[in-house]
């Protein structure tokens, strides 16, 4: 399956993120696919494409970043498969 995650960061927090992630890397647990990530221009939130059998292992990731940001997790399909299965396309 695939996720949408919506990192929020909280108040004050992107540089304790920026240095997390030089020192610990991005800190996903085994099972979970990273596709790509993108930060909205002001540094507030960070959109992240992940991959895994089910939601578990990502609620897993988010705890271990709870502390600096508030989480959105959005299961997603790519537009050509859903339209697919919907006889569109």
């Amino acid at each position: 399956m695939l996720f949408m995650v919506i990192e929020y960061f909280k108040d004050g927090a992107l540089d304790q993120i920026g240095e997390r992630f030089r020192h610990q890397g991005r800190l996903l647990p085994d099972g979970v696919i990273y596709h790509g990530s993108w930060i909205d221009d002001e540094g507030a939130s960070c959109f992240q494409l992940l991959e895994a059998e089910n939601a578990a292992p990502i609620e897993l990731w988010m705890t271990r970043w709870s502390d600096l940001a508030d989480f959105e997790l959005v299961p997603v399909t790519p537009a050509l498969e859903f339209w697919a299965g919907r006889g569109g396309g």
